[in-house]
């Protein structure tokens, strides 16, 4: 095998959106560096069961929902 193929791993702080933190190891950023997360399992829809609603003001969805409206619609 060759020398120096696989990265570094150390220990960085992995910080939650409601503030409780823990340490891993990870190849991301430096030894000591410190992860603010905007999106985690206890925040998003995904994993809390929809608990929470992601907002579309005008978005993706609204112009999908605006364009096929009329589909499947018998006249």
């Amino acid at each position: 095998m060759k020398a120096d193929t696989h990265p570094k791993y150390h220990s960085v702080k992995i910080v939650m959106t409601d503030g409780t933190d823990f340490t891993t190891r990870t190849t991301w950023g430096n030894p000591g560096d410190t992860m603010q997360l905007d999106i985690d399992p206890k925040s998003h829809p995904a994993w809390t069961g929809g608990s929470q609603q992601l907002l579309d003001r005008g978005g993706r969805l609204s112009r999908f929902q605006r364009k096929f409206a009329g589909i499947g619609e018998r006249k």
